[in-house]
């Protein structure tokens, strides 16, 4: 909208002193409504792909040349001031009206001034839509949707569980590093830090992004792989809580899609996934009826997709020592001063009017002891 306001308020030198303040007026609008200019024009190049990004490994020398044309044409642009637009109007229509028409200041130029810096800011930065966030969510029509201020959360802010958040960094590394790194399902017990574990992306600086689907939204997979496929960046499918009731159309297209799909995932993205069960699908003692090659059957098809998971990771309940540790380090982080004993004593207490030891009852614990505490300070 803005680049076409500033089009238009141009062209109008072409016709009349009247349509140039109408569309200088719109160009006002549009300047103003839109805040940073410099950034905006920063954002339509970063976000875009183009010629120079479809060869971004070996760029012509043409290329190059024409990329820094354009970047002198934005940059002159940037730098207009609203007087100057308004002054040769006024010098172009003989109109000194078009004088007092209200002014805006130039605009910082574009941090490249040729094609070669333009190319090497695209290998830096990356480019195209995935650009715009380091977390995204899948929307009913198949699109991903830039999440504008992702969780911030990080492990170390996730005390216990030393050993799961380890296998998880490993295989996470092992996949920016362009080796071979597994499909991981986290499973366990509720409250545990399963999915904080996966929302907690330690390497947003080297292009990681993880795009959250829900289970509704598996049949998107293929669109999702589209999108994908050509951009620069890594990619961390993440399904939370898992679950399905039986062997429905969802459950057979993830089986295709991570292992056994004529069309195979883009090599630069990997589904992590979090259920409170380990098969995935709710079972009865319905489905364990029948003779030994039924149930055999049955049993095949409940563990046929977890199976194909290459790392499974375990999140248990925390036993008594472990669950007091994790209070103490959430006590410690948040300033909360109390005796060891007296805080052993009231975090056991809490977790066991509620639905026992978890990093979850945890964080709860102490954030009702903050409140009760310093709410009122």
């Amino acid at each position: 909208m803005l680049a076409r306001n500033g089009y238009e308020t141009l062209s109008a030198f072409d016709r009349s002193a009247a349509d140039f303040a109408d569309r200088y007026g719109a160009l006002c609008a549009a300047r103003f409504a839109c805040g940073d200019i410099s950034r905006s024009f920063l954002n339509a190049v970063h976000f875009d792909v183009n010629t120079l990004t479809d060869t971004i490994d070996a760029p012509a020398d043409a290329l190059l040349a024409a990329a820094t044309h354009d970047i002198e044409v934005l940059n002159g642009l940037l730098a207009l001031s609203g007087s100057q637009l308004c002054e040769a109007a006024a010098l172009h229509f003989d109109a000194d009206a078009l004088r007092s028409l209200p002014d805006f200041a130039p605009s910082a130029a574009l941090p490249f001034t040729t094609g070669a810096e333009l190319a090497g800011y695209y290998r830096s930065e990356g480019y195209g839509f995935f650009a715009q966030s380091s977390a995204f969510s899948m929307q009913d029509d198949g699109s991903a949707l830039p999440i504008v201020h992702p969780d911030t959360i990080r492990l170390h802010d996730l005390p216990g569980y030393e050993r799961q958040k380890k296998q998880v960094l490993q295989n996470t590394r092992a996949f920016l590093d362009g080796k071979d790194a597994n499909n991981i399902l986290l499973y366990g017990d509720k409250g545990t830090g399963k999915s904080s574990t996966v929302k907690a992306n330690e390497y947003a600086d080297r292009g990681l992004k993880i795009i959250q689907m829900s289970p509704r939204h598996i049949t998107c997979f293929p669109k999702l792989f589209e999108q994908t496929l050509r951009s620069p960046f890594r990619f961390i499918v993440f399904l939370d809580d898992l679950t399905f009731d039986r062997e429905d159309d969802n459950f057979a297209a993830l089986k295709a899609f991570i292992e056994g799909g004529l069309a195979g995932k883009p090599s630069n993205l990997v589904i992590y996934a979090t259920s409170n069960r380990r098969h995935l699908i709710r079972e009865s003692m319905a489905d364990r009826q029948g003779d030994d090659v039924r149930v055999r059957d049955t049993l095949e098809t409940v563990t046929s997709l977890s199976d194909r998971f290459g790392l499974e990771i375990t999140f248990s309940v925390p036993d008594k020592d472990e669950y007091l540790y994790i209070v103490e380090q959430l006590a410690d982080e948040s300033g909360l001063a109390l005796e060891r004993d007296e805080l052993h004593l009231l975090a056991e207490r809490f977790a066991l009017r509620r639905n026992g030891r978890s990093p979850r009852t945890a964080r709860q614990f102490i954030s009702q002891q903050l409140a009760e505490r310093y709410g009122n300070a």
